[in-house]
């Protein structure tokens, strides 16, 4: 694999990369944040191990930057900071895994493995459509009825899963994991929050209802009841 390791601590970069490519991987080593964003943004990388702590410019704005810029490679963050909340602000920002330090080498390859594993993304079709909702993935416009309706990027997100998913039931681990992208329950009510903003925007005040609650096992997206 060919990996771009962001972390500022010399010694700490430098045996990370040391044994990353004793196990025959092809690594950079960026130990700022700007030189970090530069390497991230502009070379294919196979995964990327972010520090969130980093001078110049921290690893959440690192990693909110090149997602905006179109960048989907996997991004492993460092951290030092365990709590949930932090967790879960690193994994919202965009990143699909996390280790917090300190942490053994055999860990962090083994995640970086699983990783590079995961199969790209499927592409949906740019525009869905379930009743008189509809979604353009190339425009990021949701309307109903004929009304825009705007909606915040993970609220968007959230609904283009569901339409994809029209008229199916969709679990609370499958919305953790297609939307948030979390291998892990974040023992929050994150879904849940979301959901009820976005039902809100969607639902309130129209008929019919087009977001459903199914009683112990999840949410569909339909035009019945």
């Amino acid at each position: 694999m060919k990996l771009l390791v962001v972390e500022d601590d010399r010694e700490a970069g430098a045996y990370v990369k040391r044994a990353l490519a004793e196990a025959g991987h092809t690594v950079d080593h960026a130990a700022g944040g700007r030189e970090g964003l530069m390497l991230a943004a502009g070379e294919p990388y196979d995964v990327i191990v972010l520090d969130r702590m980093l001078p110049e410019m921290d690893g959440l704005a690192i990693l909110r930057t090149i997602r905006a810029s179109g960048v989907k490679t996997p991004v492993l963050l460092l951290t030092a900071l365990g709590g949930i909340d932090d967790r879960v602000e690193g994994l919202e920002a965009g990143g699909d895994d996390y280790l917090v330090k300190p942490f053994a080498i055999a860990e962090l390859m083994a995640r970086l493995n699983a990783l590079a594993r995961r199969p790209p993304p499927q592409e949906a079709p740019t525009t869905l459509q379930v009743a008189d909702l509809r979604l353009d993935r190339l425009t990021r416009q949701v309307t109903r009825g004929g009304a825009r309706i705007d909606l915040q990027p993970r609220e968007f997100q959230l609904l283009e899963y569901l339409m994809r998913h029209a008229g199916r039931v969709v679990t609370r681990t499958m919305l953790l994991e297609g939307v948030w992208e979390f291998h892990f329950d974040p023992k929050t009510n994150i879904v849940e929050t979301h959901m009820s903003r976005l039902r809100a925007k969607i639902d309130r005040g129209r008929k019919p209802e087009l977001i459903h609650t199914v009683r112990g096992a999840g949410y569909s997206l339909r035009e019945g009841p």
